[in-house]
Formats: C-alpha cells, structure tokens, sequence
C-alpha cells in the first residue's frame, strides 16, 4: 500500500499518552489531518483546551480540536493505537496504563535507547513501531506549542505483529506528512535509535555541565574536545555493536558523524557553524533539567546507555584507562541537578531571613541569571 492509500485508511481512533511539548505537537498534527486523538496525562488541568494550537516554523498556525482524559481507562472507546509520549523516566507508570489494552499498537517516541526494549518484554505480541523525532518543540501553554525548527520524523518497525506494525508506520507516516511534519519509513529501529542519539548528544551534556549555550562548548578548545571525544566514543560503540548511521528527516546523521571524524581543527570549524542553530534556540534538554533542578534526568538512557554497551567491548579503553571491575561512570548531570536543588533549598531559606540581596550575594549563578535571562525572577519576586 501506497503512503497516500495508507493515510486515506480509515480514520485512527488515537491515544496520545504524555501531553507534554512531544505529545501535544503529535496529537494536533494527527488531529489535523482527521484522526481522533485523545491526550491523556493526569497533570494537565481538567480544564484545559480542547483546542491545541501549533506554531509552525514557517510563521503559520494550525488548530485542532483533541479530546482529553487523565486515563486509558477514562476513554469512551478502544483506540487503534496509542502513542507513549513520556519521558523515559515515566514509561513504567505508562505500561502500567496500557495493560487493559494487550494487543493495541504502539509507537515509541522517547530520546534515549531503552523505551522499545522494555515496551516489547511487557507486549511481545503486540505491533511495535519506534519513532525520532527530529523538529525540535516547546510547550509554553498546556494547549499550545512552537515548532522551533523543521525537521521531520522517522519511523521503524521494532518488534511484535511486524505486519501490523508495518500497517501502522505507513498510516503515520503518510497523515504526518498531510500534516506538514515530514516523515519517513526506515527499515531498522536500532540503527534509527542511535543514530538519533548521536544527534542527541551534540552540545547536550556538556553544556548542562559547564551551564552554557553548545556555540560555546565549541568556542571552547578544551570543552570542544571532550566533546568530540564522546562523539567519537558513541560512534566507536556502534561500530562494535555494528550499528549503521543512518540519515533521519531533516537530520543527516551521516553527515554529523563525517564531520566528528574529520581531524579536531576541521571539525571543530564544522560541526561550530551549525551547532548553535541546531535545535532552533532551544537550549539542550540536560541543560534545562539541570537549570530546572526538578525530577530524574533522562542522561542514563543517553550517555549511560554508550557506557552499557561499550563496557563489553572494552571501547571506552580507547578514551582512558579502562577497569572491567570498576563501578559505572557516576550520572554526572544527575549529580549535578541534586546539588543544585539543595543550593535552592539553601537559598530560599536565607532569601526568607534576609531577602533579595542576601539571595544574589550568596550565588552569583543566580544573579548572573537573574540579571541577564530573567529565568529565576520568581524566586525573590515581592521582595
């Protein structure tokens, strides 16, 4: 079947679990296009627009009318497929929901490796497709989200009825492009996951590390190499795990890897050119979970998930000594994030003995940011 025959099928009854930016964007481009689609998340406000506005990155706006529900369990009717767009961290609680529904297709749409895996050991039978999305996305409103840059997303066959998963790719894929997300079919999830991930690496961690913006981690010739370092390990641990890079819409992988592999002046000049607009001003995911010092981070199922399986080739002993017996690397943004929030604790407690300026004489991070961004006015606001 045809990817236009495919997308003029019968209209999906959609679930979309997790109406965070991921979710939000997904359920109105499928809403759009015809589908009946459902957001479902406890933490939205019971009464929040049923009316989802998206921003396109052309300056066009789009409005779709979604329903909503707390739970599966709360629909009227059983949808056709149901898309978990949580974070990894949130994907236990969201199988747990999905249990009355065993034979439902899925689509997979976190960063990270890991999701698939655990989705199929809980439904080996059901169809399994994996998605990456490659626009980047932000939510200011529960209702309404800007689509920050074009991009596209993939879309791969993971495991289950492949038939059924092969059925509902090529659905997705053609009602998404209807929508105006570009969209593509691969034929191997795993490649598409990593390849994803690499991208996904790029500027991330370090820049929540060194709390700055990826332009100048590679401004920076010391930050610029332990950059390319890591890169050149992810893509040393999936040639091991004999791993293809692949290109994903609006995002050539292929390309970014060539440019890592150049010699560190070259590349540095390569990869500086683009990486700042890459994610359309948004800032890096771990920057924003450090800088939020709120909830688990996502690094175990990025960075950890190198480390898992480079270990059992022994890859990381290119890029240092290498111990089989030691402990796994520390979550270093994780670490980070606990430090911060008890710095805030800290904090607020002396902006209550001694206000405003007590706060800012006591963490210069704050006042730095509070003076230049805004992003923490609301820590002293009334003082």
């Amino acid at each position: 079947m045809s990817r236009a025959a495919a997308a003029d099928a019968a209209p999906r009854r959609v679930a979309v679990i997790g109406a965070g930016a991921v979710g939000t964007l997904l359920g109105g481009l499928l809403a759009s296009a015809g589908a009946d689609v459902t957001l479902v998340d406890l933490r939205v406000p019971a009464d929040a627009s049923q009316v989802v506005t998206l921003h396109r990155p052309d300056g066009g706006t789009v409005r779709a009318r979604v329903h909503r529900a707390a739970r599966l369990a709360d629909l009227p009717e059983r949808p056709a497929l149901v898309v978990l767009a949580v974070k990894m961290f949130d994907l236990e609680a969201a199988l747990d929901d999905l249990a009355a529904l065993p034979g439902v297709t899925v689509l997979t749409i976190q960063n990270g490796i890991g999701a698939e895996e655990r989705v199929a050991s809980a439904r080996p039978a059901a169809p399994l497709v994996a998605g990456s999305l490659t626009a980047p996305v932000e939510r200011p409103a529960p209702a309404e989200v800007r689509w920050r840059g074009r991009g596209g997303i993939a879309l791969a066959v993971a495991a289950g009825d492949v038939s059924g998963g092969a059925e509902a790719a090529a659905w997705l894929a053609g009602v998404l492009e209807r929508a105006g997300l570009p969209a593509r079919v691969l034929p191997d999830a795993r490649a598409m996951k990593w390849s994803k991930l690499l991208a996904n690496l790029v500027g991330n961690a370090l820049s929540a590390l060194a709390d700055c913006d990826p332009a100048l981690v590679y401004a920076d010739h010391v930050l610029f190499d332990l950059e390319r370092r890591q890169l050149l390990e992810v893509l040393a641990v999936m040639r091991a795990g004999r791993i293809p890079v692949v290109a994903l819409p609006g995002a050539d992988v292929r390309l970014l890897a060539g440019a890592v592999r150049l010699p560190a002046p070259l590349a540095r000049a390569a990869l500086g050119r683009v990486v700042g607009g890459a994610r359309g001003g948004k800032s890096p995911s771990l920057r924003l979970h450090l800088r939020s010092a709120s909830g688990p981070s996502v690094a175990a199922w990025m960075s950890g998930a190198v480390a898992r399986l480079g270990a059992p080739r022994d890859v990381a002993g290119r890029y240092g000594e290498s111990d089989p017996a030691a402990p796994p690397p520390p979550d270093l943004v994780r670490s980070r994030a606990l430090h911060r929030r008890r710095q805030r604790a800290s904090h607020e407690g002396r902006l209550r003995a001694g206000g405003r300026h007590a706060l800012l004489r006591a963490d210069p991070v704050l006042d730095r940011e509070d003076r230049h961004t805004g992003q923490r006015r609301e820590i002293v606001e009334g003082s």
